[in-house]
């Protein structure tokens, strides 16, 4: 499968820059969102050096934030750099669950291999194979109930654009239930994560969405 940026700048744009005036920019190192200002008449996506990686992280943010927040540089997150410890990660990866979700689901639609982040190698590396079993289960939230509208409108271009099946299926999102369980030494913990991947939950995680800001 071949994967250019400009294919995913040209996919953007066209989906999105007439409604919500934004354009998806590639950057140098460091990714960032833009907010329109005296000096550009648009708001600006940046992603880090035409990385598919970085482009569908600050995608997913921008679909997950709100209109206020959407006119905020960078959304006004929460952020401390690599580094944190052990309280800031676990503050981190609390709102990180809903935006690396729907990043994984850019990532099956564009047909490429997705890893969940921790973002922390400096720092505090916490229970990486929980989190991304945190953000499983948003995934399978979002298919049973839809995700955000725009995020929705993503796939939809992506898988259209790349021919890959849609909807969208829990099938399609690669996640060793097994390995997690075998690495867990808390039965407790084990049998949780067992529960609700088998019976694929579908209330909605309580995670901070910013969604209402």
């Amino acid at each position: 499968m071949h994967h250019n940026y400009q294919d995913l700048i040209t996919l953007f744009d066209s989906a999105f820059f007439e409604q919500y005036n934004t354009h998806l920019i590639k950057g140098g190192d460091e990714p960032l969102y833009s907010p329109a200002d005296a000096k550009c008449s648009y708001h600006q996506i940046i992603f880090a050096h035409g990385y598919y990686e970085s482009a569908f992280h600050e995608i997913a943010h921008w679909c997950q934030a709100g209109e206020k927040r959407r006119l905020i540089e960078d959304f006004g997150y929460w952020y401390i750099p690599d580094g944190r410890n052990e309280k800031q990660q676990k503050k981190f990866e609390q709102v990180e669950v809903y935006p690396q979700a729907i990043e994984w689901a850019f990532n099956v639609a564009a047909q490429k291999k997705f890893h969940t982040s921790a973002d922390n190698l400096a720092g505090y590396q916490g229970d990486t194979e929980g989190f991304k079993a945190k953000v499983y289960q948003q995934v399978l939230v979002f298919l049973e109930k839809g995700f955000p509208p725009r995020a929705q409108r993503f796939i939809e271009v992506l898988a259209k654009f790349y021919k890959t099946k849609f909807p969208l299926s829990a099938e399609q999102f690669a996640y060793d239930a097994e390995s997690y369980a075998e690495s867990s030494i808390d039965s407790a913990v084990e049998s949780t994560v067992e529960s609700y991947i088998k019976s694929r939950i579908v209330q909605k995680t309580k995670e901070q969405t910013y969604e209402t800001f």
